[in-house]
């Protein structure tokens, strides 16, 4: 047993990485892309990942981080767990200001949908159900299914009824 536990540690620790701060080192915070009814969509290449940068001010604990953060996000916890950041390498290309994006509390954002595509009906056993694919991000073709009902309460201004 001990040999199997030592085998499958050595091939999962090729794959982390320690990741340690000190206090005056900048990093990028992570965030999440959430669509209108409130659940996350999965990231894709031009959708935003982190921003930032911004100084840690201070280490706590062995997996916490205080992170000195902007006016504009005064509201939001400053201790973020080691996963939702990532080491800040100099270059002014990647930057993404956070004024940029309306964040919530949690971290994440809301990604407002661009048009309806395409609309049917869901045959279940005892009901129907009218679903319409919403495009979220059009350059990166972000598109899911979506309840007709929901979407016409949420964003009446995508309906446009002759």
């Amino acid at each position: 047993m001990k040999v199997s536990q030592d085998r499958q540690r050595s091939y999962a620790d090729k794959h982390r990485r320690p990741l340690e701060f000190v206090q005056g080192d900048h990093v990028f915070l992570r965030v999440t892309p959430t669509i209108g009814v409130g659940r996350a969509i999965k990231s894709k290449k031009l959708t935003p990942k982190f921003f930032g940068p911004y100084q840690i001010s201070a280490r706590i604990g062995h997996v916490a981080y205080r992170i000195s953060l902007p006016p504009i996000l005064s509201e939001i916890h400053d201790v973020f767990h080691v996963s939702q950041l990532r080491k800040y390498i100099m270059g002014a290309s990647h930057v993404i200001e956070p004024n940029t994006i309306q964040l919530k509390e949690n971290f994440s954002f809301e990604v407002l949908p661009v048009r309806i595509d395409d609309k049917k009906i869901k045959r279940l056993r005892n009901k129907e159900v009218s679903l319409v694919k919403v495009t979220w991000n059009p350059t990166t073709r972000d598109a899911t299914w979506e309840l007709e009902s929901k979407m016409r309460e949420q964003h009446p201004d995508l309906f446009i009824d002759a």
